[in-house]
Parts: C-alpha cells; structure tokens; sequence
C-alpha cells in the first residue's frame, strides 16, 4: 500500500517475495543483507552504503551487538545506536562477512566498506538506491517502490506491534516525535487493524 508521493508499505508476501528473489540472482549474500539492513534496521540508504566492516563486526571478528550511526552520515545530524539484535539481520550479515572473508581473504580490513561494488569500492548512497530498485523490478513489485520502503516497512511493523512513537522515534534516529507520527498518520495498513476491532 502506497499513498500518493510516499514509498510504498510492503505487505509480508511482497517482502517474501523480494527476499527470495534476491537469493538466487547475482550477490545474493551481499544484496539480502542491504535489504534487511533496510527492512529490519530502518536504515536510510545512505547509512547503509556509508557503513564500515568495523561498524557491524568487533576486533575479535564477530557480529555486535550494537553500532552507532555518526553524525557524518546521519541525516538528522546526531548519533543514533542501531541493535543488531533481530536474528535475520544478523545471520545475513554474518553470511555476507563469511563471504567477502572466503573470496578476500580471512583478514578483512575493518575500515574498508561494507558493501561494496562489483568494481570493489563502496556504494554512493544514489548507486545502492539504483541497486534496489533492480531488485524491486526483478521482484514485480510496482514502480512506487523505492529504497525508503524498506524504512516505512520497518517503522509500520513496529506500529503494528505496538511500539509507541517515543521509542519508534529513537529507532529511526527522528529529531522530533512529530516526524515518527508521520509514519502512523493515514497509513492505510494501521486504519484497517484499528478498525478491524472497533466492534
């Protein structure tokens, strides 16, 4: 569902469906940890692509707990902690580290990015947003579908389990409660549960 000049709210068959399709086109590790870092951190595209192998992985090689995204690359010009703590997440960031130390070597450079490229750099913010949009398309989902999906999808989710716009505001790094009631506002997914059980 999708309301006019907003990025479309993926139903859980639609995001299934992306899920599945990525995982067997080309970088499969890779483009299915972008899109739950997407979907199940509610990261701009931005901080996805600006993320570093040592924003995700400690000195000992393993996966924190938490990470924080820095002022430089936040579009609200504050740090916000992002926790890692949703399983999925993990493991398929996991996978693609396992990956890259497979293909690279077991010594990842913990400064270098994330996510890179088939040229093997970074990602510009607009590059990955060009990245899953493809993915979108090769999902047949609709032309309204854009990167900032994955956060709307993301803050619906936790509104429809009940999160409350103070802690849904501190987990998508908004300045103000306000902005975070925008996610709540006319969503047509939220209307339907709430009328669905008025009588």
């Amino acid at each position: 569902m999708s309301r006019e000049g907003k990025a479309k709210v993926l139903t859980d068959a639609e995001f299934e469906r992306l899920m599945k399709i990525t995982a067997v086109e080309a970088h499969a590790a890779r483009n299915t940890a972008i899109l739950l870092c997407l979907f199940g951190l509610g990261l701009r595209v931005n901080e996805v692509s600006s993320l570093r192998i040592c924003d995700v992985m400690d000195a000992d090689g393993e996966i924190r707990q938490q990470f924080q995204i820095k002022i430089a690359n936040s579009k609200t010009k504050r740090n916000r902690e992002v926790f890692l703590s949703n399983l999925r997440v993990r493991r398929a960031i996991q996978n693609y580290i396992d990956y890259r130390r497979a293909t690279e070597g077991p010594n990842l450079n913990p400064g270098s990015y994330l996510f890179r490229s088939q040229k093997g750099g970074g990602f510009t913010g607009n590059t990955m947003q060009q990245l899953v949009k493809k993915l979108f398309i090769k999902s047949g989902l609709p032309d309204a579908t854009s990167s900032h999906s994955g956060r709307r999808t993301f803050a619906t989710r936790l509104i429809n389990a009940g999160v409350g716009l103070k802690n849904l505001s501190t987990l998508m790094g908004h300045a103000t409660v306000n902005q975070s009631a925008e996610y709540a506002d006319s969503n047509p997914m939220i209307l339907e549960k709430i009328v669905k059980g008025v009588v």
